[in-house]
């Protein structure tokens, strides 16, 4: 029989019932490969319900650094009986699949190796209570799989203890049960797999954290103290986040009092209503929620536009519309958020892609808001949230000050004969503000969301509401020079073919671009982190005469935006679409270019040698 033979590079995939505690112990023993020193991606795929329904979870393991997911399996742990004919589809000619033995199985394929571990009559033979009998069948095959891929058993032994500290007799239990499925691997099923984890060093100065969890920390570093939201899947990890720090580093130590508010509202539109207030009275305060959530806030962002109050908005994307599939990712929440509310409206958009930016863009996102007095949108996703990736440490420099922008004081309203607070005094679009109570009689902090002058004043005046649409376009220009730059990879110079992409894609576009140099194509590629975009975005489409925008929604929604941004031609932007839910792969991408790039006229216009 043949075996695939592999060394820190195999996908493997846990098949299990939602709501079996499964979820935990694969997460185990992704956090094993990577504290032996690997680069992993865990991947959570899990139905909309609490209980009964198959789930599964895919961990990817690059000696590379890979993480974007790969479509096919070399190691499946199926422990669900009712998607066994799915689950061994999925398994490569040669792979792997580990099963409950207790009851025998004929999985139809001649081709793949077949590994029996009696999981359940283990249990039942060492441990008492049901509820430890249905759990702990978990950590046993984490055991097994530590000894048939060569994982030191120790390094699971320290993380259950972690996991488990504060909660001690729990830790004796897992780490018998751990080495229950250990010791069964070592006396049954020595040299049955041919795919091995070996030590290195690929980790050293990286974390394995999500993006949601990343951002809860952001929010706190970048002074946030209000948190308003309402449960929504996947943006509830990133409140529970929050929370979870502001528990630790938000309470007075002397007092023991909160310098916190985080409020669950009865529906989205009160958490951004209340999120606007908030920042309206100076604190930093933000909601998050998903694209069902950005439908209904979208009065309240049109207000926070026209009023100009800051507001900073997480959406983690998902499957849509309406509520379509919450539990799956996508990138379609774009146009949606660029053009959010009805009449005249353009956002500020944040575009994070790993981890580490989620981080530096949630502290970002404060400061844009403030100096910008707008609302500025944190554009991440479920892949990107919910999941853990290998990600640079996040980094503070305690010498940062955050940038409040155009406040006044009492003693600058004190100097100034006549104060207008949507007056453009600068000549970049963004007027002047104060806090409420500054002043006993000078310069109230009037904000009005209907038509208003300078002064802020109700006006119908066309013409004067005309004025203030442009200066408001005009902040929006400023915005352009503010946001982040975007990133270039493989800007030969030399190809007149690019990729631009964004996001989460960005896991699979390296392993994308190598897979394209190994055929000799070589195209420059741009990462956008931010709308509006700025300057170094229109040269870089001004460069090439094809440009593949790689997204993952059915309409090719950053497509459209630089159309009616930059006035682009059609024909020059081609689509490559992934929108089923899954995380768009690197083979993906790769086919999609290659059928469409393989008439074109000139090799030298690929790059060529």
């Amino acid at each position: 029989m043949k075996k695939i033979e592999a060394k820190n590079k195999f996908v493997i995939k846990f098949a299990n019932v939602n709501g079996s505690g499964s979820a935990s112990a694969n997460q185990l023993f992704a956090k094993g490969i990577f504290r032996s020193g690997i680069t992993v991606s865990p991947k959570n795929i899990f139905p909309s319900n609490i209980q009964g329904l198959p789930t599964w979870f895919e961990v990817r393991v690059s000696e590379k650094g890979y993480q974007g997911r790969r479509e096919s399996v070399d190691i499946m742990v199926a422990m669900n009986p009712q998607s066994y004919n799915q689950d061994v589809q999925e398994i490569n000619p040669g792979g792997y699949i580990l099963y409950d033995s207790s009851w025998k199985r004929d999985f139809g394929r001649t081709d793949i190796n077949v590994i029996e571990i009696p999981l359940t009559k283990i249990c039942l033979k060492e441990f008492a209570d049901s509820k430890q009998r249905f759990l702990f069948k978990n950590i046993v095959y984490v055991g097994a799989l530590s000894s048939l891929l060569g994982i030191d058993k120790n390094i699971y032994e320290v993380l259950i203890e972690e996991q488990f500290k504060g909660k001690e007799k729990l830790i004796e239990p897992n780490v018998k049960a751990l080495g229950l499925g250990f010791n069964y691997a070592e006396e049954n099923l020595r040299d049955r797999c041919a795919i091995k984890v070996e030590k290195s060093n690929k980790t050293d100065g990286m974390i394995l954290t999500s993006g949601n969890d990343a951002s809860g920390l952001g929010c706190i570093y970048g002074g946030a103290t209000v948190c308003t939201w309402y449960p929504i899947t996947p943006s509830t990890s990133l409140a529970e986040s929050f929370t979870s720090y502001c528990e630790e580093l938000r309470i007075e130590p002397k007092s023991d009092k909160n310098k916190f508010a985080i409020i669950q509202a009865e529906d989205e539109l009160a958490a951004i209503g209340m999120a606007i207030g908030a920042n309206w009275n100076g604190a930093r305060g933000f909601t998050a929620t998903s694209g069902p959530g950005i439908s209904l806030m979208s009065e309240f962002i049109g207000l926070a536009y026209f009023a100009e109050v800051p507001l900073v908005i997480f959406d983690i994307q998902r499957g849509g519309p309406s509520t379509g599939m919450p539990t799956r990712t996508q990138q379609s929440d774009v146009l949606t958020c660029a053009y959010a509310s009805h009449g005249d409206t353009k956002h500020v958009l944040l575009m994070p892609s790993t981890p580490k930016e989620c981080f530096d863009f949630a502290v970002e996102a404060f400061d844009l808001a403030d100096r910008l007095q707008t609302p500025i949108i944190v554009l991440s996703d479920l892949d990107l949230g919910m999941n853990d990736w290998t990600t640079p440490e996040l980094k503070w420099d305690d010498s940062r000050e955050y940038d409040r922008g155009k406040v006044l004081s009492k003693a600058d309203l004190e100097n100034l004969d006549t104060y207008g607070r949507y007056l453009d005094v600068d000549g970049d679009g963004i007027p002047y503000r104060t806090y409420p109570g500054t002043h006993p009689n000078k310069g109230a902090y009037f904000t009005r969301g209907t038509s208003h002058d300078e002064n802020a004043r109700y006006t119908e005046d066309g013409k004067v509401n005309a004025k203030n649409l442009s200066r408001l376009l005009k902040k929006y220009q400023t915005a352009s020079e503010l946001v982040p730059r975007p990133e270039f990879r493989q800007d030969s110079k030399l190809s007149s073919i690019g990729v631009i992409y964004f996001g989460s894609t960005d896991a699979s576009m390296k392993e994308t671009l190598d897979l394209l140099q190994e055929e000799g194509i070589v195209l420059d590629a741009m990462r956008l982190r931010a709308f509006p975009f700025n300057l170094e975005v229109w040269e870089f489409i001004e460069d090439h005469d094809l440009l593949f925008i790689v997204e993952q929604n059915r309409d090719g929604q950053m497509r459209t935006l630089i159309m009616a941004e930059g006035g682009i031609v059609p024909d020059k932007l081609v689509s490559i679409l992934c929108f089923d839910g899954s995380p768009i792969t690197a083979d993906f991408i790769f086919n999609k270019i290659t059928s469409h790039i393989s008439g074109y006229p000139a090799k030298e216009a690929l790059g060529g040698e």
